[in-house]
């Protein structure tokens, strides 16, 4: 960035006046990369063992970690007719809960992608692995 000081023209000080010019350097930073790992279940025990093992295994090759961040329950709800000619206004109601969490992993290294990989997590449980 370069910075000069306003001075009026035609004045005194204009013709006595360096102009002082500096320059900042932008410090090198390291490109962060980011692993992001979005965990679904209909069963919160389930997903937060599941979560548990994630992290353990993150743990393991000192990766940095962030969460596990809970995002809201997606709640499906339906309504069905419990008979369809005498009873019309008799109904059911029945929902499916989404739950769903949130991992981050910082700067991951190639042991922490391989080992994340080859985990085996229990059915039902949905994983999105994205690579930021």
């Amino acid at each position: 960035m370069v910075t000069k000081p306003i001075i009026k023209k035609g004045t005194t000080a204009a013709k006595t006046a360096k102009r002082k010019v500096s320059v900042k350097v932008p410090k090198k930073e390291e490109v962060m990369s980011k692993l992001r790992i979005r965990v679904r279940a209909y069963e919160h025990k389930i997903l937060d063992a599941s979560v548990k093992q994630i992290m353990d295994t993150a743990n393991r090759f000192d990766a940095k970690l962030q969460g596990p961040i809970p995002l809201p329950t997606e709640i499906k709800k339906y309504t069905v007719n419990r008979s369809s000619f005498v009873h019309k206004n008799a109904r059911e109601q029945f929902e499916m809960r989404v739950h769903k969490r949130l991992i981050d992993i910082l700067n991951p290294s190639a042991k922490v992608v391989e080992a994340l990989t080859n985990l085996s997590l229990p059915s039902g449980v949905n994983i999105d692995v994205k690579m930021t």
